[in-house]
């Protein structure tokens, strides 16, 4: 008789978000470096660019507790008491490409205070971090003078993941859902999934869903399941 399958219940895992998780790697080395350098950038702001779950956020947070600076997402910036954020003297707007997607009374609202904000902080002697998944110059801003200020940021890019970084995320996110793994189980993904953070986050819930539902370990032998099963979705 097979097992049942088990109720899943969709519980947001906790993310280690410390330096100490952090791996670096050559395809990281850059970004990090340029982070490290605050708060001497060339021009007070620094834009931090890579695609999806690549790894801006945690990096975001690693240098929020270097600098005491705070932390705000792009899309809910026009809320935001601009003045008291300025006074912090450092502060990450992260998302800034996703303005464009908001209608359009909140997408000006949110340029104009991305606009005040920057002005505000470089004013004064502080600093800016923007993050978006590509450099200033090609996010869709309509605002001139606050595009003209974005593309004048020194840029740190996190490239496409390495084996040695791709192994690492995948270790991570198995951890962050407080699920051990073996060596066999990685190599057998780095050879199968695509080499983006965005699919090994993808796959890594997918092989938690289905350990729980099948009451299962997560072995290679569930992972080409899974993954057989996506394919054939596909």
């Amino acid at each position: 008789m097979s097992k049942p399958e088990q109720l899943v219940l969709d519980l947001p895992s906790r993310a280690a978000l410390g330096r100490e998780d952090f791996f670096v790697s050559p395809s990281n080395a850059l970004a990090m470096q340029a982070l490290d350098r605050w708060p001497e950038w060339a021009t007070g702001k620094l834009a931090l660019c890579g695609p999806a779950a690549s790894g801006k956020s945690h990096l975001v947070q690693v240098w929020a507790t270097r600098s005491g600076g705070a932390v705000v997402d792009g899309e809910v910036l026009a809320a935001q008491d601009i003045a008291a954020l300025a006074e912090t003297g450092a502060v990450a707007v992260e998302d800034v490409h996703r303005l464009a997607l908001l209608p359009e009374d909140r997408r000006a609202a949110s340029e104009e205070a991305l606009f005040h904000l920057h002005n505000r902080l470089l004013g004064a002697g502080g600093t800016l971090l923007v993050t978006g998944e590509q450099a200033p110059a090609r996010w869709d801003i309509r605002l001139p003078d606050l595009a003209s200020r974005l593309r004048a940021a020194e840029v740190a890019s996190l490239e496409a993941p390495d084996d040695m970084l791709l192994s690492a995320v995948l270790v991570k996110q198995f951890a962050d859902r407080q699920l051990e793994v073996s060596p066999d189980l990685i190599q057998y993904l780095l050879s199968r999934i695509d080499r983006s953070f965005a699919a090994a986050k993808e796959t890594v819930q997918a092989l938690d869903r289905a350990g729980l539902s099948k009451r299962r370990a997560i072995t290679p032998r569930l992972a080409g399941e899974v993954l057989r099963a996506q394919e054939g979705a596909a």
